[in-house]
């Protein structure tokens, strides 16, 4: 191979892989749950975490809730059975909005990763995401917003 034709295929390589991605990760599905205020917290019913599959019913591992006031969506990640973390999906570095996938919260400015407690996994930002205090009882998931 050739000079060439060695960078026709790196550059058409660097253009699909990610485009790849994209549409891999479109065949997962971003759900928006709904919630209500009460107080200072927003409240989810937990029924909100489960999908309906065909004929089965399974658990998302996440979902997002759009907050009045602010830009960035809220990601409420369950992490064990009933122990939830909810985090702003604002970056920490430049304030870009995160994506979610792969069970981590990436940038798509300038790379950063975080985890799903919102710990910088990779940077370049330096501080952990803003999160929110949660609480459960038998039917609902409480997230105290001061």
């Amino acid at each position: 191979m050739d000079r060439k034709d060695f960078l026709k295929s790196c550059c058409a390589a660097a253009v699909g892989i990610p485009l790849g991605g994209l549409l891999l990760q479109s065949c997962g599905s971003i759900y928006y749950a709904s919630s209500t205020v009460d107080a200072d917290s927003l409240v989810i019913d937990k029924n909100e975490f489960l999908e309906q599959r065909k004929s089965k019913t399974v658990q998302r591992k996440f979902v997002l809730l759009k907050v009045a006031g602010t830009d960035f969506p809220i990601c409420l990640y369950r992490v064990e059975q009933d122990a939830y973390v909810a985090s702003l999906l604002r970056c920490t570095h430049r304030g870009c909005e995160l994506n979610v996938g792969g069970g981590i919260y990436s940038c798509p400015c300038h790379g950063s990763e975080f985890s799903t407690h919102g710990k910088v996994l990779q940077g370049p930002a330096e501080e952990s995401l803003q999160t929110f205090t949660t609480t459960t009882d038998n039917d609902h998931i409480y997230i105290k917003l001061r």
